[in-house]
């Protein structure tokens, strides 16, 4: 098995095609269990035109849920059918959506073979997954104290982590591990201090050889690789690189607005999940941060969300919380996977892509993070 996991990206832009490329020269490809009936033109129509108001709304809610679970079994058997049987397919579930239980549930039992678990401490996923105990669980840290507290409160269900993921909040796209804005840099993330704490801490309970570490955040080349694993990481995850490959799962235009994307085009801002994130600044995004602090001034309970359904267990916009996100993520990073420059919220992690603004396939990708490149005089 290759030293490398494809990160998990939602809305769809982690699917089947995407993970099943991956797995199938033999790393770890990833499916992000977010809305993946978007993919899915039937079940799409099926959940168009829902009635809204109660009781209505309950209905709608479990209709889109059981649609987006009945297109993750098919994902991941598309995903499957695609690898050949090689590699390692796994599932990104957030602890911060409604769905995470059953997204998890629905998941094992569809075979999958390893749960990654991030935005969140997923304190209970060894309970979730008593029934399946061949798969591989993987939660999603950023510093040692978080290891030490997740691997602690596991021991005691009987159960360890399968491996540890530590992301660099500075570093990655999407939802970071941090608290606020203001402790991205907090250097107790930087993987020269995250990854040996960590492994000081396994070793100190006897766990190093059982739980590998896998650094997650600006890998983009064999170099970043061979300064995690001498640090102790025993394999990397990756996304925005993967996200760009031509069988990446979002649009072409989406492809093209990461792969254009610098450092200084990107931003970072609180989001509706209550967490740190960094994206493109999009015309939508810079809009939308000018009209935020009028938008949180006003923030209120919504009693009815607008989706017909809760895709986070705990919302800005639909719960009214001051101070978080006031936007709908769903519908934004559904834009954002249809190319839409206008209204989405493009994820991005920091630091130049591996072809620059090329489009390049998943197995040119894969020969470039293993292949040495001669460093520049």
């Amino acid at each position: 098995m290759l030293p490398i996991v494809q990160g998990g990206m939602g809305v769809g832009i982690s699917a089947h095609r995407l993970a099943g490329s991956v797995a199938a020269l033999n790393a770890v490809g990833t499916i992000s269990s977010v809305d993946l009936r978007r993919h899915h033109p039937d079940l799409m129509d099926r959940t168009r035109d829902l009635p809204a108001g109660a009781p209505a709304t309950q209905a709608a809610k479990e209709a889109i849920n059981e649609a987006n679970l009945e297109a993750l079994e098919r994902e991941i058997r598309a995903a499957r059918e695609l690898s050949g049987g090689r590699g390692l397919l796994a599932i990104n579930v957030m602890r911060a959506v409604s769905e995470y239980g059953p997204s998890v549930t629905r998941a094992l039992q569809s075979g999958i073979d390893a749960v990654v678990v991030g935005a969140g401490l997923p304190l209970d996923l060894p309970d979730l997954a008593k029934d399946h105990p061949d798969a591989l669980l993987v939660p999603i840290l950023s510093d040692a104290r978080g290891v030490q507290l997740l691997v602690r409160k596991w021991e005691r269900k009987k159960r360890l982590p399968d491996a540890i993921v530590i992301e660099h909040p500075r570093l990655a796209g999407g939802h970071l591990g941090a608290a606020k804005i203001a402790d991205l840099n907090d250097p107790r993330f930087d993987f020269e201090n995250a990854i040996p704490a960590s492994l000081a801490f396994l070793r100190s309970a006897g766990l190093e050889k059982e739980i590998p570490l896998i650094a997650a955040g600006g890998i983009r080349q064999f170099e970043d690789i061979a300064r995690v694993q001498a640090l102790g990481a025993a394999a990397v995850q990756l996304g925005t690189p993967f996200a760009v490959t031509l069988e990446g799962d979002a649009h072409a235009e989406f492809k093209r607005v990461l792969a254009e994307a610098r450092d200084e085009d990107m931003v970072e801002f609180t989001s509706v999940a209550g967490l740190p994130a960094r994206a493109v600044a999009t015309p939508w995004l810079r809009n939308y941060l000018k009209a935020e602090p009028r938008l949180q001034s006003v923030a209120h309970v919504k009693p009815r969300c607008t989706m017909a359904f809760d895709c986070l267990a705990q919302c800005g916009l639909r719960d009214g919380l001051q101070g978080w996100g006031q936007f709908c993520i769903d519908k934004q990073l559904a834009s954002a996977l249809n190319g839409d420059v206008k209204k989405g919220l493009f994820f991005r992690g920091v630091g130049p892509l591996p072809f620059g603004d090329q489009i390049r396939s998943v197995r040119d990708l894969m020969a470039h993070l293993l292949t040495p490149w001669p460093q520049p005089a």
